[in-house]
């Protein structure tokens, strides 16, 4: 084949392909977890054709970012200013839905990109979130409104963090609805209560193993999972590198250890706070004031796990799933039982939903933890789900 009919054939939009296709599979594995050469054969071409196009993954994965962001401000500046909300939550979540399976990677931004890079994500979705404010204070004119705005910027997001099934234009209207429900929320309306709600308290401390997954979270959370060494764990803990041997294999296995503890004080917690409630409505609130109250104390290890969980083998990851399932199925249960014009996937999806307000939420808040936070969350939180 000549060189004129080899370009004949090449597709014009071939790095957009390999962008939309490595986002892909970014959100899938997560960015360590990802390679080359998986993107390369998504696509169809070598590796070597594809570092002609990004020099490395770094680059590849920064590009995915700005895509999914410039993708968002554009889709913001179709939609007419002084628009209402509904039309811009509208424009938001169809373009998020469209692009569920490669926008995942919002999760782990800020962790894997340098600072210039970030710098400038920062400024784009900026302009998202300035523009939601705007119609949100417009709209609804309570306080809070940079909150309910982030909030409802959850709601749309969550889709892209699971994979429930269900039909596109059913799903933009739940989300839709959710996302102007949290808009319309008043903060101050979480009634108290989320931060007088109590964890049951986690592994004996003073144990060797439960002293190594304390000293690793905060290491995982502040320089990322895969830029933490063994030997960096081991000095934390006063110990020689060998010896965290005897009680992790490897610190995928320390970061599986630490979600595997914290779904089990979550668990007993929801069914703690759970007993008692007489009603679906009173049910839901207790629900989200555990899961809020859960958030706020274990700030470290939930961003670690959204960031990392997608990277662990898949033998640490199952029971980590199954007891993601687990809790899942309680929210719908009591959900559907307050809501019985729900189906079993809008329940779900709705869930999911209500998790995403409560980490952009916690992001705008900084996760300081003080009662009204953990309140003003709650109240968001419920009010995503329609309870």
């Amino acid at each position: 084949m000549s060189a004129d009919s080899t370009a004949a054939v090449r597709p014009r939009n071939r790095k957009q392909t390999i962008v939309d296709a490595a986002g892909r599979i970014f959100s899938e594995h997560g960015y360590h977890a990802a390679s080359m050469e998986e993107i390369a054969a998504d696509v169809g071409i070598t590796a070597a054709a594809l570092y002609r196009h990004f020099p490395n993954k770094y680059a590849l994965f920064a590009a995915c970012a700005n895509v999914m962001a410039d993708r968002l401000v554009a889709t913001l500046d179709e939609v007419a200013p002084g628009a209402p909300l509904v039309d811009v939550l509208a424009a938001v979540t169809r373009g998020t839905v469209t692009h569920r399976a490669s926008s995942g990677l919002y999760r782990w931004e800020s962790r894997y990109l340098d600072r210039d890079d970030r710098h400038s994500l920062a400024l784009k979705f900026g302009q998202v979130v300035d523009r939601m404010t705007e119609a949100v204070r417009r709209e609804y004119p309570l306080p809070g409104a940079g909150l309910r705005a982030v909030a409802a910027l959850g709601v749309i997001g969550s889709i892209t963090m699971h994979r429930t099934s269900i039909a596109q234009r059913r799903v933009e209207e739940v989300l839709v609805e959710s996302a102007l429900r949290v808009a319309a929320t008043d903060p101050a309306t979480g009634g108290g209560g989320a931060h007088a709600v109590e964890l049951p308290s986690g592994p004996v401390s003073g144990t060797r193993r439960s002293e190594i997954i304390a000293a690793a979270i905060p290491l995982f959370e502040q320089d990322g999972f895969a830029n933490v060494t063994n030997g960096r764990i081991a000095e934390a803990v006063g110990l020689v590198p060998s010896a965290l041997y005897r009680y992790f294999p490897g610190k995928a296995d320390i970061l599986a250890a630490a979600c595997l503890q914290a779904a089990g004080i979550l668990a007993q917690a929801v069914e703690q706070n759970l007993h008692g409630a007489d009603d679906p409505g009173r049910a839901l609130l207790a629900l989200a004031r555990t899961y809020v109250a859960y958030s706020f104390e274990h700030t470290a290890l939930t961003s670690v796990a959204n960031a990392e969980l997608a990277g662990l083998p898949t033998a640490l990851r199952r029971p980590l799933v199954s007891a993601q399932r687990e809790h899942i199925a309680v929210w719908e249960r009591e959900l559907r039982a307050a809501r019985p014009e729900l189906g079993q996937r809008q329940a779900r999806v709705l869930v999911h939903a209500g998790f995403g307000v409560v980490v952009e939420a916690g992001r705008k808040l900084r996760w300081e933890d003080v009662p009204a936070n953990r309140d003003a969350v709650s109240a968001l939180l419920v009010g995503a789900l329609g309870g």
